[in-house]
Formats: structure tokens, sequence, C-alpha cells
């Protein structure tokens, strides 16, 4: 299960402050589990836990391994939660070069239009032995009309329907809402194969819905147990939520004494975009009424050598979040060099996996002497199981911590201030 270490940031609040933060979290849980908050109806990302669709699970896994066997590349064509969540889980679970099955490639996530015509120019290019790539296309959106998915998915629906002809309908797959908009429109003309979005599951929140779990599953990684080991988190934080709601406390007196930035950071790079999906989270969930905490993301010791001294000695207005992962998953040791030339061999034997911890406890250390407030949130491996755990902690510690600000977890109008000038600017 999940470990929340709030120790090294516990000392920069005075308990009378922590103990009002901490009244707060336990009614914000209490809202959450009897629906009475703000956005309520919002909250289907707790009843699938609640109640899983194993029919539904069973399907998108069949289909998965039918598209991964049969397709060299495997588009997501989406923006925010509808692709975040998806590559969260394919990083950290999938190797870093050469994995087998598709190459899982992402569309619809900007409007740029040098990305997307070297995109249609790589998908035309013939493979080794002439013939053409195999695609499969998954497009994502409740609408449909979101112009950063949609204009993409124009493109690639034409390569693929001038490619494929009378079969194209086999290789475009749309994950929309239950009716209405202009996908259902589409597959209704086209007969394209449909998965729904749940009407009561935002964006952020969807990623244990088809939305992220078919491409989670075309990358090869059993989604039964990603999802199920959500399930579990879901079970025993409904019976002891102790270390979220501590963790939203904090945040909470954190956010109250004026600090403004908090830095997820790992010192394992497969996390990465863990940290991406984490911004998106909690960055539309709090960011409302003047309220929340920046969402930053680090990955160290890479970032140490770039925004690290801004953290050790810069304004104080951070905190740090530190996601770890306890045991190794490389057994890969440091060489013994004959001369020595490097001076390295004071490190021979020893694993890159005890190196990189030690740099971790050294970065904690530091930092936390600089006058950050540090958070520690450790799984013990790196698996389909633990990560569903990890998915379902931040998405229970975001509506804990938003509620406590008073805020409506659910919604982000902001959003649509920028969509409405940017299509009153194009002429729509």
């Amino acid at each position: 299960m999940i470990k929340c270490d709030i120790g090294f940031a516990r000392r920069f609040i005075k308990d009378e402050d922590y103990l009002k933060a901490r009244k707060k979290a336990d009614e914000a849980l209490l809202q959450l589990q009897n629906k009475t908050g703000p956005g309520s109806e919002w909250l289907g990302w707790r009843d699938i836990l609640a109640n899983p669709n194993d029919a539904e699970l069973e399907q998108i896994t069949a289909l998965g391994e039918k598209v991964r066997d049969k397709a060299d590349v495997f588009i997501v064509c989406g923006i925010g939660g509808s692709y975040l969540g998806a590559k969260a889980v394919i990083d950290a679970l999938t190797p870093h070069f050469g994995s087998a099955g598709p190459e899982i490639l992402y569309a619809g996530h900007h409007l740029g239009g040098k990305y997307l015509k070297e995109l249609l120019a790589y998908l035309k290019e013939p493979k080794e032995d002439g013939s053409h790539k195999n695609i499969y296309l998954n497009v994502i959106s409740k609408s449909g009309s979101t112009l950063e998915t949609a204009l993409s998915f124009r493109m690639l629906r034409e390569l693929i329907e001038d490619m494929y002809e009378d079969e194209a309908s086999e290789h475009i797959i749309c994950t929309t809402s239950k009716e209405g908009g202009i996908l259902n429109k589409l597959i209704d003309q086209k007969g394209y194969k449909k998965f729904i979005i749940p009407g009561d599951v935002g964006g952020r929140y969807s990623v244990l819905t088809p939305v992220g779990l078919l491409p989670i599953a075309v990358a090869g990684i059993d989604i039964k147990t990603l999802f199920y080991g959500a399930v579990s988190a879901y079970s025993e934080f409904e019976q002891n939520a102790e270390d979220v709601i501590e963790y939203a406390a904090l945040r909470n007196a954190i956010h109250e004494s004026g600090k403004t930035i908090d830095v997820f950071a790992t010192f394992e790079p497969e996390l990465s975009s863990i940290g991406g999906w984490i911004q998106q989270l909690l960055g539309e969930s709090e960011g409302k009424e003047g309220k929340g905490i920046f969402p930053s993301v680090a990955t160290f010791s890479t970032d140490l050598h770039s925004l690290g001294q801004f953290i050790q000695q810069g304004q104080r207005s951070l905190m740090e979040t530190m996601i770890i992962v306890e045991k190794p998953f490389s057994n890969l040791k440091v060489n013994k060099l004959d001369g020595n030339d490097d001076e390295l061999n004071y490190l021979a034997g020893k694993s890159f996996h005890e190196i990189n911890t030690k740099a971790r406890e050294g970065t904690t250390e530091a930092h936390s002497e600089g006058d950050v407030p540090i958070v520690r949130i450790s799984i013990e491996a790196l698996n389909a199981e633990n990560i569903g755990q990890l998915i379902y902690f931040f998405e229970l510690l975001t509506g804990i911590f938003v509620y406590s600000l008073g805020v409506n977890p659910f919604n982000q109008p902001g959003v649509e201030d920028y969509k409405k000038a940017m299509y009153r600017l194009l002429g729509k």
C-alpha cells in the first residue's frame, strides 16, 4: 500500500494550524463519501472502483490484445485527461527501448503543424519489406469538438480512409460520451468501434475508464491488475484514509502559510509522466478563485542541474512532494576499472539503485535544511498493482484537498475561457 511521510514538512507548520487544516480535511473526506460537496455528480471515478465492471475489463483486454497483435502503430488522439493518464502508466511500465508490440504515438494534444505533418509523413512511410504500416487510431473526446483533437483526427482519419478504404472503420476506435456530440454522429455514419466515457467521470479522473485502459492494454500492460490495484486502494482508504488526510491537511496548512508551488519530483525517470498526470489532476482541480498551489514537475537528478539551485536557495515559496519506488527494478552495478582513471572505483560493486537512493536521501536532507517542506510518497515496487494504487491515492488526495479549500474540484471554468477567446479569434 502507498506510504505517505509528512515528517520532513510537518515541522514547518504550527500545531494549531495543522489541527485546523486536519479538521477541514476530515470534513472534505465525508463530503466525498456522502456526495454532499459541489460537483458531486462527477464522483463516478469512485463508483467504478466500488462496483467494478469486469465484463468491460474483459472486453477492453480482448480488443487490446487483438490490436497489439496486428498493429505496427497505435495512435492515441486526445488532449489533457484523454491521453495524460494512459501515457503516465505506459511510460512507467514499459521498457525505455525496443518494447514488443506496436509503437504508441500521440496526436491531438497540441496544435503544432510541424509535428502533425511529420507524423502523417511517418505513417505513410513503408516498412523495410515495402508494405505499409498497420495503423490503428483511438480518438478520445467526450464532445468530439475539442479543437486540438478534432483537427488531428480529421487529418489522421483521411489518411486511414485513403489507406484502408472500405476497411478503414476497423482501424478507428472512438472513446466518447454515450450519446450526442460529433464523434457519435461519425460512429453512426462510419460504423467505428465505440467505448463509452462514463458521464459522471471528468477527463482528468478518467484513466481507469476506457479512456486510459484501452491504450494501456494495447501497450501490453495487465489492466485488470492495474484496475484492481486501484480497487484495493479504494477499499483500504474507505476504512482508513489517514495517510491521505494527513497529506491533504498538511498541503492545506502550507497553502494558508503562503506557499504557492509544489514540486512533484522523482528520482525514477520512469515516473516522469506520472508527474505530468498529477500536474493536470491537481492544477485543473485546485486552481480556482485565486486559490491553489501550482503543481510543478521535476525529474531528479536531471533537474537538480537546472532547478536544484532555485529549490535550495531561491524564494521560499515552494514545497516538494517526492515520489519514491522502494524496491530496485534493475540490478545493474558499477564495474571495477583497472587503473581507476576516472576515480570512480569507490562505487564499484554498488548498484545504480543504491547510488540513486543515496542521491535522493542527500537531496531530501539538503532541501529540508534549505527550508523546503518535503512530503515523501512511496510505493513498494514499480508494477501495475502499485501504479493503480498510486492513481487512486492522488485522485482521492485531490478531492479531499480541494474541498478543504472550499473549491469545487470537478469543474474547469478557466479552460472554457481560453476556448471562447480562441474560437472568436478563429472566426467561429
